[in-house]
């Protein structure tokens, strides 16, 4: 089963860093990009120079786009297909992988401010439960593209299932590990990205290490306070889907969440600061779901709402650290 081919839907970054380990040892990839044009420059630059250049692609990766007519072939030679697509793109290709059989291995955080729908809802609503499986933990794009150990979790309701599709990823700097938590795994991979813009917000205003250190902590706690509400286990948060995923989104300088977070401390509103990361940043998208959650199951998230706050221009980023600070001081 280790050769079964695999393809990997989304061009970005992390999608071609997933479609450069799983194709590492010989096994067929096919990494779908958003157009033809797109998939034929990536074959012919034999990398992806706009994310991470100068890492070349293994011989048995070969890029497709979404609108080629072979697509439909490769789909339904595919043993299971990995979606790296922004949650507010995926609707489009799981529209068309809802008619084949095999797994569908989602690699994309966030929840949807209009429905309140996580990730792993998302694709039951579509390829239903038996089908769907969650990859979520701490791993920078390009340091899995370069080989640098990386440890991660899949999660399907079913371990068999994650078990199975967790063979896949072969490669010893890679390792996985399963989870049958797709509630916890998918609301860790999500909520991290907003603490993550607090904790970009914190660097930029130079509030110094012991600040850093409760923002992650009381952070967690929120996100676990969240997720026990919603179904899932609390082991879960305290593993790399959880706490791992979150002390490197906080704290490393390839995050997009930190870095629009810092952006906005400089006095950017949200729009500049998003123009000035470049990329999709999911955790603006998912404060405003959070924030709607935390309302409906009665959860204090306090840093949560603030960020959503700063991101919506109700406060700024230094009246939202006195009104955090002001806070009444309560038992942990």
């Amino acid at each position: 089963m280790n050769q079964q081919r695999v393809s990997v839907w989304g061009a970005g970054s992390w999608g071609t860093a997933l479609a450069m380990v799983l194709a590492k040892h010989g096994r067929q990839v096919d990494l779908i990009a958003r157009t033809k044009e797109a998939a034929d420059i990536l074959n012919k630059d034999r990398e992806n120079a706009r994310y991470l250049q100068g890492m070349p692609f293994p011989d048995s990766l070969q890029a497709i786009g979404q609108d080629d007519a072979q697509l439909p072939q490769i789909l339904n030679q595919s043993f299971a297909t990995v979606l790296a697509l922004p949650c507010s793109a995926a609707e489009t290709a799981l529209i068309q992988l809802k008619n084949y059989n095999h797994p569908v291995i989602a690699a994309c955080k966030g929840i949807n401010p209009t429905t309140l729908e996580r990730v792993d809802e998302l694709l039951i609503r579509f390829i239903g439960k038996e089908r769907t499986t969650l990859l979520s933990g701490p791993s920078f794009a390009a340091e899995v593209a370069s080989g640098k150990p990386t440890a991660i979790t899949l999660a399907a309701s079913n371990l068999e299932l994650a078990k199975e599709v967790s063979i896949l990823f072969d490669d010893c700097n890679f390792r996985v590990y399963t989870s049958n938590d797709l509630v916890g795994v998918a609301l860790g991979g999500a909520l991290k990205n907003i603490i993550a813009i607090a904790a970009g917000i914190a660097e930029g205003m130079n509030l110094g290490h012991n600040a850093m250190a409760a923002l992650v902590t009381r952070g967690i706690a929120e996100i676990s306070r969240l997720t026990a509400a919603c179904g899932g286990q609390a082991e879960t948060m305290a593993g790399l889907s959880g706490l791992g995923d979150l002390l490197l989104t906080c704290t490393g300088s390839l995050s997009r969440n930190r870095k629009m977070g810092v952006a906005l401390a400089s006095g950017l509103n949200a729009k500049e600061a998003r123009k000035y990361v470049g990329q999709v940043v999911e955790g603006e998208r998912t404060a405003a779901a959070a924030v709607l959650l935390a309302e409906k199951y009665n959860i204090d998230m306090p840093i949560t709402q603030t960020v959503h706050a700063v991101l919506q221009g109700e406060t700024s980023p230094k009246q939202a650290l006195k009104l955090l600070l002001e806070r009444p001081e309560r038992h942990e």
